[in-house]
């Protein structure tokens, strides 16, 4: 899978980085190899489903994909 993100200097120092496809995903680092690192956590978080938030009915299943 492949995700476009923005990297934008922070006006702290270091960078903030966001992902227009996913609203609210936003991390930040002291560099870009460090704000790339963090936000590819904070993207595997943002898309794991919470298992009690999972409502399926009778005789559905659930699989797991490896993007």
């Amino acid at each position: 899978m492949k995700i476009k993100v923005i990297l934008e200097p922070s006006d702290e120092g270091g960078y903030t980085v966001s992902v227009p496809s996913l609203p609210g995903c936003i991390s930040e680092g002291e560099t870009i190899e460090e704000a790339l690192d963090n936000i590819q956590e904070a993207i595997e978080l943002y898309l794991e489903p919470l298992e009690d938030e999972l409502s399926v009915t009778e005789g559905a299943f659930v699989r797991e994909l490896v993007l």
